[in-house]
């Protein structure tokens, strides 16, 4: 795709994706209801009225959202839109794609998700996991492969240092101007230097919790595979495998002794089928021809015709009365309502406006 916002329809953008209650999903589902994010916006108080909110919903204007953009340029950054010829491409076909994203660095080196492999795993590594991560993010770039990762301590950065003269791309979980952590700050200008870095918080922003596993969607979303060293069995290196499963990537895992519990999480990974790495000629053979494959661009962003009132209304308390504060799946909450997809996606769409409903990781819901 090779579409370019205008000035005024990069504003619309990203004030919709900062509005309250507005996530990428939805913020997709706005874009094909309504054609354009002006339209969407207008759109916004009366989906949250019909979704059952009672108060007003914040929603920013112009005058509110023009300090991030200028602060992104100011960062040495540009905020690159969903379609626009610099987005990775690798994260078009995902379920939840950022509709902007922080850019500082070399765009090129995203420009083709299958010569890209992410290499995760634990802050607390060992030496050897260290070495070896350094050494294995090495060798994928004299294999002409790009190595990402989240810039976090430990195995990530171990990953970018390997890495750096051949490329190297960091997945930031606070924005694009926070170095984190401390003990990464020259890292982090290393890699705006002869790498790239992508956010989709806005500037400013201090990592928290919460955005960890957002960003675990970007390392694995801009990659062909992951590869995992060394994770426990609770770890947010699971947590990107997991995601690089559901978005149809590859995963990689390098067995360590059952007596460190840093291996157990990556041990498990293999025994529930990822592939055992000792080596880039692990990763090299097992991709194949995938690296040189194209990914399919979706056409996530077409006009779609919004489901009949009389249908919402009469379908909205069958939604409600199946949902609960445990996460269900939307094609789950289509079967058993018998209800069309197009009507379920609305209801959703307008209870999620309304702060009622709550999005999770593989396509789930749950009231709030």
């Amino acid at each position: 795709m090779t579409t370019l916002l205008t000035d005024s329809e990069r504003l619309d953008w990203l004030r919709l994706i900062r509005s309250e209650n507005v996530g990428p999903i939805s913020f997709f589902q706005l874009l094909r209801r309504y054609g354009t994010a002006a339209a969407a916006l207008d759109a916004l108080p009366l989906l949250a009225q019909r979704g059952g909110r009672s108060g007003v919903i914040a929603v920013p204007t112009r005058r509110d959202v023009e300090p991030e953009l200028a602060a992104v340029h100011t960062a040495g950054a540009r905020l690159v839109a969903w379609g626009e010829p610099d987005y990775p491409p690798g994260l078009l076909p995902i379920p939840d794609p950022p509709p902007l994203l922080s850019m500082r660095g070399k765009a090129e080196l995203a420009a083709q998700p299958t010569r890209v492999v992410a290499i995760v795993g634990a802050r607390n590594a060992s030496g050897i996991g260290v070495q070896f991560a350094r050494s294995l993010a090495g060798e994928l770039g004299r294999h002409g492969l790009v190595v990402a990762s989240g810039m976090a301590r430990g195995i990530d950065a171990a990953a970018h240092t390997g890495a750096m003269p051949t490329g190297t791309i960091a997945a930031l979980a606070g924005g694009i101007d926070i170095r984190y952590p401390e003990e990464n700050r020259a890292l982090h200008d290393a890699v705006a230097e002869r790498g790239l870095l992508i956010s989709e918080q806005p500037p400013g922003t201090e990592p928290h919790a919460r955005h960890f596993p957002r960003r675990n969607r970007l390392i694995s979303g801009v990659s062909v595979g992951v590869v995992v060293i060394e994770a426990a069995l609770r770890s947010g290196s699971l947590i990107t495998a997991r995601m690089a499963l559901e978005q149809g990537r590859e995963v990689f895992a390098v067995p360590g002794s059952p007596l460190d519990p840093r291996c157990r999480g990556t041990n498990d990974l293999i025994r529930q089928g990822a592939t055992l790495t000792e080596g880039a000629d692990d990763i090299i053979q097992s991709l194949g021809g995938m690296a040189s494959a194209a990914f399919q661009e979706p056409t996530q962003t077409e006009f779609e015709a919004p489901a009949e009132d009389a249908e919402v209304g009469r379908g909205r308390a069958v939604v409600l009365a199946l949902l609960g504060p445990t996460p269900l799946s939307v094609d789950e909450l289509i079967r058993q309502t018998a209800l069309t997809p197009a009507v379920v996606l609305t209801i959703l769409l307008e209870l999620e406006i309304a702060g009622r409903v709550q999005r999770h990781p593989g396509n789930q819901v749950s009231l709030v």
